[in-house]
């Protein structure tokens, strides 16, 4: 697939929920063919389970791709010559397909109930055999069906398998072949008239040109089906690439009940969806980065690359058979290393990005003083512990809360040594003629000379003063930051609730 511009390639999520890390690395990793190649990437998308649809899903979908810096070449907002790109925008498509199978006695009607279906549910349960659909013989003839119809009962239907094996050539797993007393027929529409995934998407991916279907190995079992679908149209069999799963670190699969089970707990929920990385202060660079290692390596020791390196190095041949594991400490890593190495200028918008997505207290219209906020936390892990670091800065000075235990430590620790200290500190701050961080060294180092403490035992009572707690970006540049007048205001507050718990204890 390197080098034809004839290479089409597809992600096609369903908008049954938000973007999944599984999902995002299949966009991305289809995206990757497509650039590598010359070819093109097309966005559709699978709506026709419209019960299990999430309102605003398709938009955040869209608006991660966007954010992960994945545009495609065909599909919503886009267009195309193959469209419409909505599953649910081509029924009449579908039904002539369905017809043709019908006609040619590949697919037939049934109208099971779900009673019906539950009761050989359990008879197979109960013989401790798996469930296989037993074909009707003879089968329902169109004019039985029509009939069931106009009594109201569930009519669908089914393909008829052919009963021979069928064999997938997989791009990374080689030859997967699937023996015919395991393939049964499968429903192909359902009773409310829209087609099921497996019919649909063969359909599109025949009529869209699609030449290889790179998606996760849950799809793997899903492939024979589809092949004997096409052999049955006539369509081309396209390439298939099955992708390893992404696994917890502890093996167990990533999926939204891990959310689930942490707020059960009490804990804060991991990450889980593209939206909750973005929300957390990730940034798209490091995100595709790791996503690109789960499951593919470029065949050295690079691990740092950026999308111009991911594009060039990127082949179907370095993706490996073994699962991937989600190591979040190593996603931190690279969120770091990726925060340290880019520029000012994208580093802004990447914060105006992040503080969109959420709730934010960071000025995202004041470009100087954002500029100002990310030099002080240079090092950061996300972006999220800039806005932690930094969040002190602009809230009114009433506002800022104390962690009792830094106070405990920082202030009233010692018979209110660091009280002392603020009492020192605060005539001297008033003082100074310039609010600069060269000003404060020169204090600080004075004062650490004439009392006999170290910089910590001067620093980090100010630092519970002016922003609540003992964790802030660099003291010299939280003061310049916040200013003479609130540094003194806080102060001033600080001094006044530390006098009180020491006269009352």
């Amino acid at each position: 697939m390197t080098d034809d511009p004839t290479t089409r390639v597809r992600f096609a999520p369903s908008p049954t929920g938000y973007l999944h890390v599984g999902g995002a690395r299949t966009a991305l990793f289809n995206w990757l063919i497509a650039r590598k190649s010359g070819g093109s990437f097309v966005l559709r998308i699978e709506d026709t389970d419209r019960k299990r649809e999430v309102g605003d899903s398709l938009t955040k979908i869209l608006a991660d791709l966007r954010w992960l810096g994945l545009p495609w070449d065909e599909g919503p907002e886009v267009g195309g010559d193959l469209g419409p790109y909505f599953q649910s925008q081509r029924l009449d498509i579908y039904n002539r397909h369905v017809d043709t199978l019908l006609e040619s006695g590949r697919a037939y009607c049934t109208w099971e109930t779900p009673d019906e279906l539950a009761a050989a549910r359990d008879s197979a349960r109960a013989g401790k055999r798996s469930l296989r659909y037993r074909r009707p013989d003879p089968l329902p003839t169109m004019d039985q069906a029509r009939a069931a119809a106009a009594a109201g009962k569930p009519v669908v239907v089914r393909f008829r398998m052919p009963g021979t094996d069928v064999c997938v050539n997989d791009e990374i797993l080689g030859e997967v072949r699937m023996v015919a007393s395991e393939l049964e027929d499968f429903i192909i529409r359902k009773a409310d008239g829209y087609p099921t995934y497996h019919f649909a998407c063969v359909v599109d991916d025949a009529l869209m040109k699609i030449t290889c279907v790179i998606r996760g190995q849950e799809h793997l079992m899903n492939t024979p089906k589809h092949i004997a679908l096409q052999n049955a149209l006539g369509f081309p069999t396209p390439r298939y690439a099955h992708l390893p799963i992404i696994f917890n670190m502890n093996g167990s699969k990533m999926s939204k009940r891990d959310r689930e089970r942490a707020l059960a707990a009490g804990e804060p929920p991991p990450e889980i969806d593209v939206h909750d990385f973005r929300a957390a202060g990730y940034l798209p660079e490091a995100m595709n980065n790791f996503l690109a290692l789960l499951g593919w390596s470029p065949g050295d020791d690079r691990e740092h690359l950026s999308m111009e390196e991911l594009v060039e190095s990127f082949s179907i041949r370095g993706i490996g058979k073994s699962n991937a594991r989600f190591d979040r400490q190593k996603l931190l890593a690279f969120n770091r290393q990726w925060g340290a190495g880019l520029g000012e200028d994208r580093l802004v918008e990447a914060v105006r990005d992040f503080a969109r997505v959420g709730e934010s207290v960071l000025p995202v219209d004041d470009e100087g003083t954002l500029r100002r906020v990310l030099r002080a936390n240079r090092g950061f892990r996300t972006l999220a512990d800039v806005e932690g670091k930094s969040r002190f800065l602009f809230i009114p000075d009433e506002a800022v809360e104390y962690e009792t235990k830094a106070v405990k430590k920082h202030l009233l620790k010692g018979d209110g040594a660091g009280v002392t200290m603020l009492e020192t500190l605060r005539p001297k701050l008033e003082q100074l003629t310039e609010w600069t961080a060269e000003r404060f060294e020169d204090l600080f180092a004075a004062i650490c000379e004439s009392t006999g403490q170290n910089l910590g035992q001067v620093a980090q009572p100010l630092r519970v003063a002016v922003c609540g707690g003992s964790i802030s970006p660099p003291i010299y540049d939280s003061l310049v930051l916040l200013g003479r007048e609130r540094t003194l205001t806080r102060i001033d507050r600080c001094l006044h609730e530390c006098r009180q718990l020491l006269e009352s204890s």
